[in-house]
């Protein structure tokens, strides 16, 4: 038996977010047969645990199929790619594939709450992740990981420090904690361009950017100095919220990056009593926006007390309840988020490697 019959088995078998055979894909790789053991590895081009099992699970059925085939050996793993081809005056950032900013278009939505818990998902997913605090007026990044580290210095290379596995460089490692940072928009040019460019970021698959409120002088530095994969806007389900949130994902448009989607935190109370759930903003009103403006929609996070206990202990809700219903929210919105920057990346070239373990089914 030859491998050929391997591969036209699983050239029936889907990769589900990019519609597309999983060897037409280029996804199936080493596969050997012998005494009717079947083994091959599936290489996806996102850390999705949805879709890795969903892959899995038809690539064996399909395989099992086989006449002549007795076991099945399988190995899950990925290899994020690159959204972005270097764009003139931008090149890539060394040691990142692909740069996402999290901003809204006001304060008090809980973006950074959403940076955070977005960045410590996408690491338990199996990614290589980085977080730079872009809000330098209010760089509360480092409180959010319990971190009270001085920024390292390899030559004239910033070092990031390292929490939860997650690399993480913040003005407030510069800052004292009650001193204000009062500077212009030169000077925060100046800082965006230092802290993206001069940070020896280690083979990382997502940069998260935490982007300050508003729609100022730090979105149009970021999109002057990185080609960034794409933007996440944060909304409440409130009005008001809503209005901003337009602006921002507007703004985003006018400068070129593409916004991956929006997310409605706040979406619902969750009682930690009894888990009743209460529409205290209002109901829907992301998920109509997103609509409106023709942009994915990523999903509805609640207010979770919790959440709030995790931030102020720098302990985030992903890591300090992971079974939660919050958690899981925020483990959906990594899910998707991955999901964006795959399809908007199948294009582009392959570099990091992550290995899942061995699934044996007889």
């Amino acid at each position: 038996m030859t491998s050929d019959l391997i591969l036209a088995a699983l050239g029936g078998v889907l990769d589900p977010d990019l519609r597309a055979d999983i060897v037409a894909l280029k996804f199936v790789k080493n596969v050997a047969v012998a005494a009717g053991r079947a083994a091959f590895t599936v290489e996806l081009s996102s850390p999705s645990a949805v879709a890795r099992e969903r892959v899995r699970a038809a690539a064996v059925a399909a395989v099992a199929a086989v006449p002549g085939i007795t076991a099945v050996d399988v190995t899950m793993a990925f290899s994020v790619r690159a959204t972005s081809a270097p764009e003139h005056g931008k090149p890539p950032l060394p040691g990142v594939k692909n740069v996402i900013a999290v901003g809204a278009g006001k304060g008090g939505v809980g973006k950074t709450t959403v940076a955070v818990n977005l960045a410590v998902a996408l690491s338990k997913l199996g990614a290589r992740v980085g977080m730079l605090d872009g809000d330098i007026y209010g760089p509360n990044v480092p409180l959010m990981f319990g971190l009270q580290a001085q920024l390292q210095m390899d030559g004239k290379v910033i070092r990031p420090a390292e929490k939860f596995g997650i690399q993480i460089v913040s003005m407030g490692f510069l800052a004292q904690e009650d001193s204000p940072m009062i500077w212009r928009g030169p000077m925060l040019h100046s800082a965006i361009q230092q802290f993206c460019r001069d940070v020896g970021w280690q083979d990382l698959d997502y940069l998260i950017v935490d982007m300050p409120p508003g729609t100022g002088d730090v979105a149009l530095s970021l999109s002057q100095t990185v080609p960034a994969a794409g933007a996440i806007v944060v909304t409440t389900p409130q009005q008001v919220s809503l209005a901003d949130s337009k602006r921002a994902v507007r703004m985003y448009q006018k400068l070129n990056i593409p916004t991956l989607g929006m997310v409605e935190n706040m979406a619902f109370y969750e009682c930690i009593n009894c888990h009743h759930e209460a529409d205290i903003f209002g109901h829907g009103g992301g998920e109509q926006m997103a609509n409106e403006l023709q942009v994915p929609f990523l999903g509805r996070l609640p207010i979770y007390q919790p959440i709030r206990v995790g931030g102020d202990r720098g302990i985030p809700l992903v890591i300090a309840e992971p079974e939660s219903v919050a958690a899981k929210a925020f483990t959906a919105l990594a899910e998707a988020t991955v999901i964006q920057i795959a399809v908007a990346a199948q294009q582009n070239a392959i570099t990091h490697k992550g290995k899942i373990p061995l699934v044996h089914v007889k």
